[in-house]
């Protein structure tokens, strides 16, 4: 039965001989057609920096970075011709020799072992042909090798196998291998870590250092004993080669986990607004620079690891939350988190729409009404319980007036003002600077006023509105891709900026400061924050728990960054709803600005009056005067009443001075930061009766009257 095989299996191989003679006249004649060159460009991992040119990841669906032969050692080179194809430079794609063993070897062990493949062979296998194994595919395996030996030198055939290869852990290619196994360039290679990369190939599981060391470095010696019997090393060279130890610690290429969600945006924008396909993005071998601050970046993703950065929950599912931060200058985002355990290709919560209550109400009401002429910041505006049509808005603390300034509306999120606010304003006219900031919505009610919309807006939505404020009135679209390059170094493409005048800087520069206020004494005052900060707070009611929340909000911008942070659960319930306030993510948006501040000097600490601009001055808050006191004295003309009151120690306040006698009261003067008057010629023979009154020239009121001061004159005392 032996001999039987044995005969059997010279006959094959002398048939596989005169058929391979034949076969390599007929591709001479007819073979180009088997070759399709596009099959030979291989994917290339795209490389990821950041704006100042530092690396940051690589995106891909093959992680291959495509090098030059003469960047690869020639150690490494002479290892894989010496294990895998010693023969190349002599053949012309197929090695009889080596074909005829492993021919005879199949038919022995009647299996399909596919041994004595040349590196041609490998290259039009992995680059031509399926996975299966058949006699039909060997066929087709030499007849490509050898139009590939027709129209490629041999060198250029080595290196589209060195870059193609499969070397396990994810890596294709020796440059990536290189940074897999040892964290550096394939240049950087030592005559034994070529060896071991020349050793994986053949089976990268099994040989590979991080599963079996022992294995590996059997494969790897075998590797170094081989390069000897080719002349490559000398004997004693490769016992002192086979003495360094393997590598044990793999080299993370999967990427830092905090820029994962700010990649995939990368991608995302890439084919959205660049027309590129994720496929073309991932194979494309491109360069990349965006607009992320790395440092930045990592700050939010530490800080969203926290636990105690979000409410506690309420359910068995943690509290969600996202965060966008804008470069003021160039509106390019510079950090982004998807959520506190974001994966990649996941729910991206940073896109997510959610109802932004409170939050709108500058973007939507004030500074529209501003910019049209309508109102300052110190125009008095309706804050009392009032029903517009069908909609009666409420105050969230119950509390109401007659009347209150922009300022303070904005300043303590008073509801009854922004609704009647945008009354006045008309729906439309809001929708339409939301519009110029590429926010559109459909609603078409007051509800508008108060962020009780019915799709919502994005993070990234907000973030951009909020940046308009900080840019003097200016809007861009918020952007990640800064420009991209070939793998050839030529440009793509480049953002460019295009910029839309929202509002003028004055109304910018005095939303500004009312924002500043929120911050320092309003409803965004908790915690602590070095610098300036103008922001707002925001929530949304869930209607079906009394007093609980749906949304947690604060948008806010320095002088340097601007965003947001959103909290909340993706989809609320009744086991699964907030019962904090936006206290929550006012403190985590300050603890971020803190920590970027921390080590930078240049950083921005106060805004800056823009050029052209009228600074707004602070408000100026009336004083209650009980203590007014008239002391009388004579006079030539009558008597002299010296009026003296406690006052306000802003010196900016009004005091307007009435006489009021048997009901009537009568205007005498108004003076402007002083706590006392004198009233000459008052009669000697009748009582006077004198009151104060402030006044405020920015709302152009008055506040509540003094006591009654009684100057009375007498010979015997003064009063």
């Amino acid at each position: 039965m032996a001999i039987r095989r044995i005969l059997l299996g010279m006959l094959f191989l002398i048939a596989i001989l005169l058929i391979g003679s034949l076969s390599y006249v007929g591709i001479i004649i007819f073979g180009n057609y088997t070759i399709d060159e596009t099959n030979l460009v291989l994917n290339e991992a795209t490389t990821i920096y950041d704006r100042d040119g530092n690396e940051l990841t690589k995106i891909f669906v093959e992680n291959r970075e495509i090098v030059d032969l003469d960047m690869i050692p020639d150690h490494v080179q002479e290892a894989f011709l010496a294990i895998e194809d010693h023969r190349f430079y002599d053949h012309t794609g197929i090695d009889f020799k080596a074909i005829g063993r492993a021919v005879y070897r199949d038919v022995i062990t009647q299996s399909k072992a596919e041994g004595g493949s040349t590196i041609t062979q490998q290259l039009a296998k992995h680059a031509f042909l399926s996975p299966e194994k058949s006699w039909l595919r060997k066929t087709n395996e030499v007849l490509i090798a050898i139009n590939l030996e027709r129209r490629y030198s041999k060198d250029d055939i080595l290196e589209m196998y060195l870059n193609s290869i499969y070397f396990g852990h994810g890596a294709y290619g020796v440059e990536a291998a290189a940074h897999v196994y040892f964290g550096k360039s394939i240049a950087d290679v030592s005559v034994d870590e070529g060896a071991l990369l020349a050793a994986l190939p053949k089976a990268p599981n099994h040989y590979s250092p991080f599963i079996d060391q022992e294995r590996s470095k059997k494969r790897r010696d075998l590797v170094l004993s081989t390069m000897v019997r080719r002349d490559f090393l000398t004997a004693e060279e490769a016992v002192r080669w086979q003495g360094r130890a393997l590598p044990t610690e793999q080299i993370n290429i999967v990427g830092n986990p905090a820029y994962d969600p700010y990649m995939d945006l990368v991608v995302k924008e890439a084919k959205n607004v660049y027309n590129m396909t994720e496929e073309e993005v991932l194979k494309g071998g491109y360069d990349i620079v965006v607009a992320m601050d790395n440092e930045i970046q990592q700050i939010t993703y530490d800080v969203f690891q926290q636990s105690d950065t979000f409410p506690a929950s309420t359910g068995d599912l943690p509290v969600q939350g996202s965060v966008v931060l804008l470069d003021n200058e160039t509106g390019g985002v510079i950090a982004v988190q998807g959520g506190r355990d974001y994966e990649r290709k996941g729910f991206h919560r940073a896109e997510a729409r959610r109802s932004p209550g409170s939050l709108l109400k500058p973007i939507a009401v004030y500074a529209p009404a501003m910019e049209e002429g309508l109102f300052h910041p110190y125009s008095l505006l309706t804050n009392k319980k009032m029903t517009f049509d069908d909609y009666t808005p409420r105050n969230y603390n119950n509390e109401y007036t007659d009347e209150m300034t922009m300022y303070d509306a904005i300043k303590d999120s008073a509801n009854v003002p922004a609704v009647w606010a945008l009354d006045q304003l008309s729906i439309q006219t809001a929708k339409s600077y939301l519009a110029r900031q590429e926010v559109e919505i459909e609603d078409d009610g007051l509800s508008i006023a108060l962020g009780g919309l019915q799709d919502g807006l994005t993070p990234l939505e907000v973030a951009g509105t909020y940046r308009t404020l900080a840019n003097q009135g200016m809007y861009s679209e918020p952007y990640f891709i800064e420009k991209i390059t070939d793998r050839n170094g030529h440009d793509v493409l480049r953002h460019e900026i295009e910029e839309v005048q929202v509002y003028s800087p004055q109304t910018a520069w005095n939303m500004t400061k009312m924002l500043l206020a929120v911050t320092e004494e309003g409803t965004g005052s908790v915690g602590d924050y070095q610098g300036d900060l103008a922001g707002k707070t925001g929530t949304t009611a869930f209607e079906q728990v009394s007093g609980a929340e749906r949304d947690l909000w604060f948008a806010g911008y320095t002088p340097e960054i601007s965003g947001v942070i959103w909290m909340g659960y993706d989809q609320p319930d009744d086991s699964h709803y907030l019962n904090s306030s936006s206290a929550v993510p006012t403190i985590a948006f300050k603890t971020i600005m803190n920590e970027i501040g921390e080590g930078r000097s240049t950083k921005q600490l106060t805004f800056s009056l823009p050029e052209k601009v009228d600074d707004l001055a602070d408000p100026i808050r009336f004083v209650d005067i009980s203590d007014l006191k008239a002391k009388v004295s004579p006079g030539l003309m009558g008597s002299r009443v010296q009026l003296e009151w406690s006052g306000s120690e802003d010196e900016r306040l009004h005091y307007r001075i009435y006489e009021k006698n048997e009901g009537q009261t009568q205007f005498i003067d108004e003076i402007v930061g002083e706590n006392s008057y004198t009233v000459q010629g008052a009669s000697m023979f009748s009582p006077n009766n004198y009151i104060v009154v402030p006044y405020n020239p920015l709302t152009d009121r008055e506040g509540p009257s003094s006591n009654i001061a009684e100057g009375k004159f007498s010979i015997f005392s003064y009063n």
